[in-house]
């Protein structure tokens, strides 16, 4: 392959002395996108990648096989109010999922299409919110490249207007109070109160009254000391008490707060929990007695559920009511109280090794009654129930060869059915799943799941790995339409379940955050010698892929060991971890990377951030770049500098190349766009690993 001739880009010469620390940051000026020499080098490299793309082969052929593998229909439980029952739905064709309403006659309307609003499919359904009673639901819709969202408030069996908009409320919580007039939400302080370059959320907890201007909503809750704080809101049953958590970014403990609601506008806040003392998550629910039922990994890295009394809610006076299982991470719980059940119950979710199991106890004394039977080997997600009180349980599966799939349990009647879901356009490929252990360099396990074609097959295959490792997110065998084009061609599909992520219950993030984030990059790197070591792939078939933190790991994976990869797929990745802070929402994210500001935490930062181990003359793999033209959540300067510095300093003649999308969010996309961006990302992955569709390697055999 001829080496490429890159857009120029200047190196200057700029270095900061940072606590003794010489760093340099020769493309710092690419950060500004409204500078004229920026736009001029990013329409090059738009430029470039375009007449790449060109040569690449069957393309048409990926574009068909993603449309063919993706899914459309329901691909989540309802939310059940009353008699109304809400549900977010997409069909072929469709660029956002339309907000739909069934009546408890069966009869189905289109509550929210967002293509009526917005005919350019840019704007998205986002989140949505029923009333108690389900007369009213609070609608949230997403505009790509725009920093706020606003609440509007309709009438659930008209679709009229009936309230807002209210500003600035992206990310938020909604927790209606009975009657539906009123609702507790989160919202951002406006800008214009704000110094120009104050970058923190600066959020507040609202009481919105039905019909009132927005401006005169009452903080309840938040102020100018947690400027950095997410807060998530739960009203009891009876109306009568609120509980907010307050967290400062994804960080992995939280503060809880309760309050009776004599006065709404003014509750009395208690702090029943202290998240730096007790260093743990711990989320609560309201039982109908008034006691707080709590989720905490406090002295269970895998999870447990707890019941406290609302007034005395520290840790030593919590009661156990589903213990631990070490080798299970606990994914969620939900109450079934309603009054056709002999006695209130407990459902309960369980991952062991990423496949889910559904167990029903006893909420009294959480003693086991019976395991629920599943379809199949694969995922339980989005547990819910009516509200406030239900006998039936709505969750989603899904595996490896089944999208997702919405089930119903009557816990009255002890019956499963199959309610609603999700096909896809084409016929799925038949693919075999399978979970592997193999070990990293310190001896420690890793998961790796792998999928391959339903097929016999001798000596390897090109291979594609998935990572993520931040945030304690845990990966599943979930369906992914990248993975089933992928299999469906003939390659192998692996996702490496590393330190960092929550495969494993909270012990697992806390091995791969801050000073330990070195350890899911070589998680990485040991899970893809494996792939090569045992004969599943080659050194010259295998690609990796990221998104977001995950595309941090992947490129460090990669500037680490170049010599390991093929190619290497980023979807809007963290590169420069010395100014992330300054970039989107990266100032939030210290708890999990640590901060450059501070000595220590910048050495930890410095050994793995990839813009900052480029290392020239080096034969670097293939690389692709993807992102959002505006990324107001990891910033766009991650990619273009980290593209820069790998196309001045590759001694190879594997390209390096940059995909930007205009119009579209850092996780959200019209459809179109993101089965066109998979489809780039596959048909990229091919061309550096030889992985070709069976009609081209039937007709070269011919």
């Amino acid at each position: 392959m001829a080496r490429l001739f890159y857009p120029a880009a200047w190196r200057s010469d700029v270095v900061e002395d940072l606590f003794g620390f010489p760093v340099s940051d020769p493309y710092r000026w690419l950060e500004d996108s409204d500078d004229a020499r920026v736009r001029d080098w990013a329409a090059a490299q738009d430029r470039l990648f375009l007449t790449c793309r060109e040569q690449w082969r069957e393309k048409a052929f990926w574009a068909s096989s993603v449309d063919q593998v993706s899914s459309f229909g329901v691909p989540e439980p309802p939310t059940v109010r009353g008699s109304l029952m809400f549900l977010a739905e997409q069909l072929r064709g469709d660029e956002q999922r339309r907000l739909i309403v069934v009546d408890a006659e069966g009869d189905r309307r289109v509550l929210v299409d967002p293509v009526e609003v917005d005919p350019s499919g840019h704007t998205g359904l986002y989140a949505w919110w029923p009333s108690r009673e389900g007369g009213r639901v609070a609608v949230q819709m997403e505009v790509a490249e725009q920093p706020g969202s606003d609440i509007v408030v309709l009438d659930a069996r008209s679709g009229e207007v009936v309230d807002g908009p209210l500003p600035r409320a992206r990310n938020t919580s909604v927790a209606w109070l009975p009657g539906g007039d009123a609702f507790y939400y989160v919202s951002r302080v406006p800008g214009e109160e704000l110094a120009p370059d104050d970058m923190r959320l600066h959020r507040r907890v609202r009481l919105h009254r039905i019909g009132t201007p927005w401006q005169d909503d009452t903080v309840v809750f938040g102020g100018e000391d947690a400027p950095d704080h997410y807060y998530g809101l739960t009203v009891g049953a009876d109306g009568r008490r609120l509980a907010v958590t307050a967290v400062a970014g994804p960080t992995a403990q939280n503060d809880v707060y309760v309050a009776e609601l004599a006065d709404p506008e003014a509750p009395r806040f208690v702090k029943v929990v202290d998240g730096a003392a007790v260093g743990a998550r711990v989320l609560p629910r309201f039982l109908a007695d008034g006691a707080l039922l709590l989720v905490t990994d406090h002295e269970a890295p895998c999870g447990r559920v707890c019941v406290a009394d609302r007034h005395d809610a520290g840790p030593a006076a919590w009661r156990t009511l589903i213990a631990e299982d070490p080798q299970a991470p606990l994914d969620e719980c939900l109450v079934l109280d309603g009054p056709a059940l002999a006695r209130p119950l407990l459902l309960v979710a369980r991952a062991r090794h990423g496949t889910s199991a559904l167990t029903l106890h006893d909420l009294a004394d959480g003693r086991l009654l019976t395991a629920l039977p599943l379809p199949g080997a694969g995922v339980v997600s989005c547990l819910r129930a009516s509200v406030p009180h239900g006998h039936q349980a709505w969750f989603s599966y899904c595996d490896a060869t089944t999208p997702p799939t919405v089930y119903r349990y009557d816990a009255a009647l002890g019956t499963m059915e199959r309610e609603a879901g999700t096909a896809t356009a084409g016929h799925a490929p038949r693919i075999r799943s399978r979970a592997v252990r193999c070990r990293a360099g310190d001896g420690t396990e890793i998961t790796l799941f792998l999928f391959t074609p339903d097929e016999e097959h001798q000596g390897p295959r090109p291979t594609l790995l998935y990572g993520y490792g931040s945030f304690g997110m845990p990966m599943r065998p979930w369906f992914f339409p990248l993975a089933a084009a992928w299999v469906g061609a003939g390659g192998t599909y692996a996702v490496a379940c590393v330190r960092g992520g929550g495969e494993e219950g909270q012990h697992w993030h806390d091995a791969g955050r801050g000073p330990n984030k070195h350890r899911a990059i070589s998680d990485f790197n040991d899970a893809a010698a494996w792939l090569v070591e045992t004969g599943t792939t080659t050194r010259d078939q295998l690609a990796i892929y990221g998104q977001s933190a995950g595309g941090l790991l992947v490129v460090a994976a990669a500037v680490r060991r170049p010599d390991l990869y093929a190619a290497v797929v980023a979807e809007g990745p963290l590169c420069d971890m010395v100014r992330y802070e300054r970039f989107g929402l990266g100032c939030t994210w210290t708890d999990e990377f640590g901060s450059a500001c501070r000595p220590e935490q910048l050495r930890w930062l410095l050994t793995y951030s990839p813009y900052h181990n480029v290392t020239p003359g080096t034969p670097y793999p293939a690389f692709l770049f993807t992102g959002a033209v505006t990324d107001l959540q990891t910033g766009q300067a991650h990619v273009t500098k980290m593209c820069a510095a790998l196309q001045h300093a590759t001694a190879g003649d594997r390209p390096i190349l940059m995909r930007r999308e205009p119009g579209t969010a850092h996780a959200a996309s019209p459809a179109s766009k993101e089965r066109a961006l998979t489809a780039d990302i596959l048909a990229f992955a091919a061309e550096h690993t030889g992985l070709a569709s069976k009609t081209t390697c039937g007709s070269g055999s011919a």
